[in-house]
């Protein structure tokens, strides 16, 4: 479902002449449906600029990144959305949403976004904020006015509203009390169970343990520097 080949990325300093720093070659990785594959590496690694680039945020400046059958080295921009809309999920560690939607719309919104009626998306969205133990009494707020936790709980409930056949996770239970961390897990181990392909940052080493099929150590793709 996700397959990386040859990825490499550079990064352009223009305010200091243009110089080009090389951050990642050969990047080489398969994650198959129903499995979980946790990128490891210390900080500055890479970890986060690889799922950046699955996720169409960063070009890469060579190499493949098929998602679903796209190339997301090659899309065009309509492509990438249209991917992000029906294929491919990312929970992110911070929320980004428009001020003063409500709550309930805000983890709806993937779900009337391909058609679905919006009582029904409602209803999932109700579903899934209950279970990660959002008060009732929030959901017709903004959570721009959330607590940090709060806030990472409604981002974890837009990011499984719909189900994904593959999902980017980016620290999914950090900042969770043992309550929640264990409802987020259950909803990875239900995607995994469903087929979805999962590529995630763990620091959590239980959670990784739990959830992960296998580890990717990123620092493998460190580009070598001529002595």
């Amino acid at each position: 479902m996700i397959r990386i080949s040859g990825v490499s990325k550079n990064f352009t300093l223009h305010n200091q002449g243009g110089t080009v720093i090389p951050v990642m070659a050969g990047a080489a990785l398969d994650v198959a449906p129903g499995e979980c594959v946790g990128l490891v590496g210390a900080s500055g690694a890479g970890k986060s600029t690889l799922m950046r680039m699955v996720w169409g945020n960063y070009l890469a400046a060579s190499g493949s990144i098929m998602v679903g059958g796209l190339d997301v080295a090659q899309a065009e921009p309509r492509q990438i959305i249209a991917l992000r809309r029906a294929t491919l999920g990312y929970v992110s560690q911070f929320l980004r949403v428009v001020p003063r939607v409500p709550t309930l719309d805000v983890v709806a919104e993937p779900l009337l976004q391909l058609g679905v009626p919006q009582d029904q998306a409602r209803e999932r969205a109700a579903a899934l904020l209950a279970r990660l133990n959002i008060p009732q009494r929030l959901w017709g707020l903004s959570p721009t006015t959330f607590s940090g936790g709060e806030q990472q709980r409604v981002n974890i409930a837009r990011g499984f509203a719909h189900a994904y056949p593959a999902l980017l996770l980016d620290e999914p239970t950090a900042s969770l009390d043992a309550a929640n961390r264990e409802v987020v897990l259950s909803l990875i181990e239900e995607a995994k169970a469903r087929g979805a392909a999962i590529l995630g940052i763990f620091h959590d080493e239980g959670a990784r343990a739990r959830v992960c099929d296998r580890l990717v150590d990123v620092t493998g793709f460190t580009p070598k520097v001529a002595a």
